[in-house]
């Protein structure tokens, strides 16, 4: 089903030095919400130049028009002239629903944050006498982390007397880091702070 878009404008001011400039912010709305988007370009009777180079709304060019005939040629055609290059020398309008424009110009960006990755810093806790059993299975959890675009901090706590035995701490996160080699970059070595000794891995670039 074909989404119906009804555009209002609605008028705000705002100072940028000591000029005062007329902002417009279109309202889209549809069956369930009402979304408030920004002008960032002039449009119709802010455009202040007598001629303009117009390009209609399917992209073809129809040479330098006397601006307010651009613009009456716009609202005809229920669009928007819209200033798309400022050139003093040239400048080129665009024929467009400059409400529509904007709002799948907002949809398109709210996409694209949502696919990409946000990074993590996972932590790995373990114990200087580590067992291979649970050597194995820490480091397969810290793969999965690594291979999910994630980064592991992998931590040594020392208690009581284990803080005597520093250097299998670090042996222990020298293994990891081995163990793990292929699929991450030591980001940060061994380092002691307090009771707890920690590495960082990052994952390979792709």
């Amino acid at each position: 089903m074909a989404i119906a878009y009804e555009i209002f404008s609605l008028w705000s001011k705002t100072h940028i030095g000591t000029n005062k400039m007329w902002l417009r912010h279109f309202v889209h709305i549809n069956k369930r919400k009402v979304i408030y988007i920004k002008q960032d370009l002039l449009i119709n009777e802010q455009i202040r130049v007598r001629e303009v180079q117009v390009i209609d709304e399917e992209g073809k060019q129809l040479g330098k028009m006397d601006t307010r005939e651009a613009i009456d040629m716009a609202i005809e055609k229920s669009m928007d002239l819209v200033l798309v290059s400022g050139n003093l020398d040239n400048p080129v309008c665009k024929i467009m629903d400059y409400g529509k424009y904007k709002f799948e110009q907002s949809k398109r960006e709210k996409e694209s944050k949502k696919k990409q990755k946000i990074v993590e810093l996972k932590e790995i806790r373990v114990t200087p006498n580590i067992e291979e059993h649970d050597f194995s299975f820490k480091s397969k959890n810290a793969r999965k982390f690594l291979e999910g675009g994630d980064k592991v901090k992998i931590t040594v706590r020392f208690r009581g007397r284990e803080l005597n035995y520093l250097k299998l701490g670090e042996e222990v996160l020298n293994k990891f880091a081995e163990e793990l080699s292929e699929i991450a970059t030591l980001e940060r070595t061994p380092k002691l702070e307090g009771k707890n000794m920690f590495l960082i891995l990052a994952p390979n670039n792709k």
